[in-house]
């Protein structure tokens, strides 16, 4: 397994234990969140290149990472196919939304900020996969462990770009900002299991 102390250093809290028991008892419901989630990755980076054409290093990194979770989505949705696990319509996780409402709406800040918020989210999933992982049978075990070194790449495109747009200033309040927010949305109990949900409240579904 590839070395996370940088992410783990990133990240303010670690999943809770509590969560991971919540992963194990719905099996099918956290492979249908997570080929969401890689689904609503590569979406984030195409509009990443859409919407910001003038930068040759944003394009590269936000065309790969693209391409690699379109590649991830379709790996979970063939484990999901081979485990007769349907594909259905489910709501997000608050967890994404809750992180971007901080998000400035002027230039460069917007741009700053949603690559922040990218970031977190990669470190995030990196951490979720490799504190599941020794949870799991041999294939699945096997699949999260091989996610590792893309998602933990993904989180240092997103947090280089956002301190390469920011002209040479600081970020770091910034990302203690979105971390402090994205540390209360692990920790806090929620009402739906979501691979970026907090611990199940009790009593929840």
């Amino acid at each position: 397994m590839i070395d996370l102390s940088e992410i783990k250093n990133f990240l303010l809290c670690e999943t809770p234990d509590s969560w991971v028991d919540n992963a194990l008892q719905h099996p099918a419901l956290m492979l249908l969140d997570h080929a969401n989630c890689e689904k609503k990755a590569a979406s984030t980076a195409i509009h990443l290149m859409y919407r910001y054409v003038s930068d040759f290093e944003l394009l590269n990194k936000m065309s790969r990472l693209a391409r690699e979770e379109l590649r991830h989505f379709e790996q979970v949705i063939a484990i999901m196919e081979k485990r007769g696990v349907p594909y259905e319509q489910i709501t997000a996780s608050r967890y994404a939304a809750e992180l971007r409402k901080p998000v400035r709406t002027h230039e460069p800040g917007r741009l700053i900020d949603t690559l922040i918020v990218g970031a977190i989210i990669e470190a995030r999933s990196c951490e979720r996969f490799a504190k599941l992982a020794p949870h799991l049978d041999d294939e699945l075990q096997g699949f999260y462990l091989s996610l590792l070194k893309s998602e933990a790449r993904h989180f240092k495109d997103y947090l280089t770009l956002a301190q390469k747009f920011a002209g040479g200033e600081s970020i770091q309040e910034r990302v203690d900002e979105f971390l402090a927010l994205e540390r209360d949305l692990v920790v806090a109990g929620d009402s739906e299991f979501r691979f970026h949900s907090g611990p199940i409240e009790e009593g929840a579904g």
